[in-house]
């Protein structure tokens, strides 16, 4: 078992508490998988899939408020937090190792979890293999969406291929701080109401990160596959996976997410066939790290 980050007690805020994290060889290299810790063996298995250039960290709050109900657990996936990059690590890729997780892991249907590029990858998921999947909860998903924004304009940076590694060098020869506030202002509605525990554990990471050789590939690759799901024709679409979703679906967005426009949420609850929406006006791209209580109501009515 391996010990990362902060520690959990009495008193340290559920954002900034730790799960115990352990290895499992899956696609080829050895995935870093969190469980969330005091859940029952015999309670219902979940399953939470970070986005672009997150990590297993951004579902602490959420895991530990469910942890009487469902029993998760929560990968690195390859190229980031601390699993090694191991092959393509776009969209379907990425797909096919939380598949090959779940058949090693858990013997029957999994509540899903997915946020930004990682509720794309869940969506995948659910198409592929619905006798996996017993509930899927989506947050702030990246769904193709025809509006042109400035993060579109960003993934499209990224994804040229001579454009998009001078734009990750640029931004990595800035000053951290600078970084750290830009990052902040991008995933959070409101950084300053996070606790400063979890925003410790947030700059942590980010610092971190800087370290691993494989996030410039990683992160290239999550954008082109992100960009080109963009433009698939409609046939071959994450609309078309959506539609193709039977199990109870929860959709979340945020009025103030910068990377996902919220106004999607429409065509989104009206493309799953069976889905509910949890719309917060004051929460950023990652609503689980933002408002976890009110994300943690609406699963807990979504899976009873």
């Amino acid at each position: 078992m391996e010990s990362y980050g902060a520690v959990t007690g009495t008193g340290v805020p559920l954002g900034a508490q730790e799960w115990p994290a352990r290895r499992v060889p899956v696609a080829g290299v050895d995935l870093l998988v969190r469980d969330v810790p005091g859940a029952a063996a015999d309670l219902p298995p979940a399953l939470f899939v970070h986005g672009l250039g997150g990590s297993s960290l951004n579902w602490t709050a959420l895991g530990l408020l469910l942890n009487d109900t469902i029993r998760g657990m929560a990968p690195d996936l390859p190229g980031f937090g601390r699993t090694p990059l191991a092959g393509a690590a776009g969209i379907t890729e990425q797909a096919a190792v939380v598949i090959e997780l779940l058949d090693r892991e858990v013997d029957q249907p999994v509540h899903l979890f997915g946020n930004s590029m990682g509720g794309a990858v869940a969506v995948t998921l659910a198409a592929q293999r619905p006798d996996l999947i017993a509930s899927l909860t989506l947050i702030s998903p990246a769904l193709p969406h025809p509006r042109v924004s400035a993060s579109a304009a960003w993934f499209t940076a990224l994804a040229t291929p001579r454009l998009g590694p001078v734009v990750l060098e640029r931004s990595r020869r800035l000053p951290f701080d600078r970084r750290f506030r830009a990052s902040l202002a991008m995933v959070f509605g409101d950084p300053r109401s996070l606790a400063p525990e979890v925003l410790a554990v947030y700059e942590e990471e980010l610092r971190r990160r800087d370290t691993d050789p494989w996030v410039t590939r990683a992160t290239l690759d999550g954008a082109r596959s992100i960009l080109r799901s963009s433009l698939a024709p409609p046939r071959r679409s994450l609309w078309a996976d959506a539609a193709k979703v039977e199990c109870p679906v929860l959709l979340v967005y945020g009025g103030k997410d910068r990377l996902v426009d919220a106004r999607i949420r429409t065509k989104a609850q009206r493309t799953f066939p069976n889905a509910r929406l949890l719309y917060l006006p004051q929460s950023g791209h990652v609503a689980q790290m933002e408002h976890p209580e009110l994300v943690e109501r609406a699963v807990r009515q979504l899976i009873s």
